[in-house]
């Protein structure tokens, strides 16, 4: 019995060191086969941009083709943060359009950039800018560990993002009714419809009004906020193309609202500033600001509506005038709304305003005065000067609020010195508001509401083309002839299209006149501009001889003495030769009289008594052409001169 046992107890140990012997063979043969991975380098495309990638110093790949001047470069060896890595490095010389890997290292913000040409990419000058970059060969440091995979300063990368459909709002960052504060993470997995069920405390965006932080030096162009989260978020290609998600469209209220206050019924659009460098913590503060405004405005149907453009590199409309029909709407929308990040291209918004959103599709009134109040943190990273000007020539009134406007050793930066003056509707303090601090811009509300309530201080709602009595007077004399008749009446509707039409805005007359003188039509006769239209193809040719001192003469008298003291009056007088009577004292009364007085002379037309006739200067005011078929080469000519005039006057 003990033999077996002792032979029992052998083959167990024989057996375990097999299987030892066993295991120790296959483990080796397992770590022969497997091999240590290689350091993969992380791809890029050739927009992304040096500000969306935290890591401080790595190395990526960079696609071909990174020369195209749609991938911005700012600066020259020391790259501004917003500018494209793989432009940059082409740019440098480090990297060929062919692409390839480069080496890119964070450096600190700098005082300004310089653009140049170099290595076929044009970069561009950029004022002051939060954070730089430098490229170079890739030549790893010994013992540095490089990133295999790149952290983006929102939660996922650009190629992540890129399949994905636009999310609805980022919830956001507040505390819950329990004792436990909430982490990053936690927010971050909270679903959309938890979100839309829970309610939860909200901090107000002005609590920062109690703190005594002091603010951040700014590093950048513009004022940086730091230690905060960019809201920026790469590679959206609705909120590029000027649209914003459905989400952010309509807002039903629950509770009983107010129509409006029917004594301030004005249009009104907020282009706010999104760009990058206005941070967190502002961006917030300017949200709750438009929504005390519009509190203070009382929105409604009755009275004031709003609409919100927001601007960055490109502006988007986050709601139209019509989208949200009360002050409650409107708060739960401008809550929603999150930034653009970008540059500050004020200019590109006011543009952008001005052709797409005072229209009819988008709840513009007609009657009520177009106002666009415009927030911009620091200074505008384009020109504003033409852009502004085009606005109000079609009538928008435009008020500029600046928050921490630029300093005396910060001007240098300025892309267009006394930008706000040159924007604004007019430069006597009325239109502008200077706000030196983002914790007091509270105070601006009421100054703001009051203002754009002023209907009668709006001096912009007047334009050119909607505030004239325009009055034609045609020769009817026999050397016309019947066909060139046709041609000049073609002349007068051509002019009168480029007109706002109506009994409130331009009105047009005409007289006809040979050695006498007839009224077609009256400035009260058509309030519409279809009905004047067909009125002027009615005119018939009347015939006779030229006398056209005592067309003048009946023109003041029969037409322009019924003109509104609100509009200017303007005459435009087509004649084809000389007159038979002395035009010296009819057209001398007319200037007395306030009449603007345009000449156009037609073939045998004298140019020295067409000068006489025209207001001054005569080289504005007096045109000639050689045939009648070239009338409509003056057409232009005389509407651009008719609002350049206009808008050098006072309209108050």
């Amino acid at each position: 019995m003990g033999i077996a046992v002792v032979t029992m107890k052998a083959s167990v140990i024989e057996m375990f060191l097999v299987l030892l012997v066993t295991g120790i063979h296959s483990n080796k043969e397992i770590t022969k086969k497997i091999k240590r991975p290689q350091n993969t380098v992380p791809q890029i495309d050739c927009d992304t941009k040096a500000g969306q990638i935290i890591n401080p110093e790595f190395i990526v790949t960079c696609p071909a083709g990174c020369q195209d001047p749609k991938y911005h470069v700012y600066g020259t060896g020391v790259y501004a943060s917003y500018s494209s890595v793989c432009g940059a490095g082409v740019h440098s010389g480090v990297l060929g359009n062919s692409g390839g890997k480069i080496l890119v290292r964070k450096v600190a913000g700098q005082s300004g950039y310089k653009g140049t040409y170099s290595n076929g990419v044009q970069s561009l000058s950029l004022p002051r800018w939060r954070d730089s970059f430098i490229v170079s060969e890739r030549k790893p440091q010994k013992g540095v560990p490089y990133p295999t995979a790149l952290t983006y300063s929102s939660s996922k990368s650009p190629a992540d993002k890129a399949g994905e459909t636009t999310k609805s709002y980022e919830i956001p960052l507040v505390p819950r009714t329990t004792s436990q504060p909430v982490t990053l993470r936690q927010a971050r997995t909270i679903s959309t419809a938890e979100a839309t069920h829970t309610t939860l405390p909200k901090p107000s965006p002005f609590s920062v009004f109690s703190t005594s932080t002091p603010r951040p030096q700014p590093v950048g162009h513009r004022h940086q906020e730091t230690g905060e989260p960019d809201l920026w978020k790469p590679g959206s290609v609705l909120s590029d193309a000027g649209f914003v998600p459905k989400e952010e469209l309509s807002t039903p209220s629950l509770e009983p609202v107010s129509l409006g206050d029917s004594n301030c019924k004005v249009d009104l659009s907020f282009l706010i500033d999104g760009s990058s460098s206005i941070g967190k913590r502002r961006f917030r503060i300017q949200k709750q600001f438009l929504v005390d405004v519009a509190e203070a405005l009382d929105i409604g149907p009755d009275g004031p509506l709003m609409g919100v453009v927001q601007y960055g590199d490109n502006p988007a409309t986050q709601f139209n005038l019509k989208t949200h029909m009360n002050s409650q709407d409107l708060k739960i929308a401008i809550e929603k709304i999150t930034q653009r990040g970008g540059l500050s291209n004020v200019g590109r918004a006011i543009s952008f305003v001005t052709k797409n959103f005072f229209s009819k599709a988008n709840g513009n009134r007609g009657g009520a005065p177009n106002v666009v109040v415009v927030m911009v943190d620091g200074w505008p990273t384009d020109k504003v000067e033409e852009t502004s000007r085009f606005a109000r020539e079609t009538g928008i009134n435009i008020f500029f609020i600046t928050v921490e406007g630029p300093g005396e050793n910060e001007k240098q930066y300025v892309v267009e010195p006394n930008f706000a003056n040159k924007a604004v509707c007019r430069p006597d303090g009325f239109y502008a508001l200077a706000v030196p601090s983002w914790p007091g811009l509270r105070a601006a509300v009421r100054p703001l509401a009051r203002r754009v309530c002023a209907a009668r201080r709006l001096a912009c709602s007047k334009t050119c083309l909607n505030s004239a009595d325009l009055g034609f007077v045609i020769d009817g004399s026999s050397s016309v002839g019947t066909g060139n008749f046709r041609t000049v009446l073609q002349f007068v509707a051509n002019i009168s299209r480029a007109f706002e039409v109506s009994d409130t805005d331009t009105r047009v007359g005409a007289v006809q006149y040979t050695y006498e003188q007839r009224l077609e039509f009256g400035f009260d006769a058509y309030s519409t501009k279809a009905d004047l239209l067909r009125a002027i193809a009615r005119v018939g040719y009347w015939s006779g001889g030229t006398s056209t001192g005592a067309a003048i003469r009946y023109a003041l008298e029969r037409l322009f003495h019924k003109s509104k003291p609100s509009k200017r009056k303007v005459m435009i007088l087509i004649t084809d030769g000389r007159s038979y009577d002395d035009v010296r004292i009819p057209a001398m009364t007319a200037h007395q009289k306030g009449v603007i007085t345009y000449a156009i002379g037609v073939a045998w037309a004298v140019p020295e008594e067409l000068e006489i006739i025209a207001t001054r200067p005569a080289r504005d005011h007096a045109f000639f052409v050689d045939e009648f078929d070239h009338l409509y080469t003056s057409v232009p000519k005389i509407i651009r001169n008719i609002c350049t005039e206009f808008n050098s006057q006072p309209r108050n």
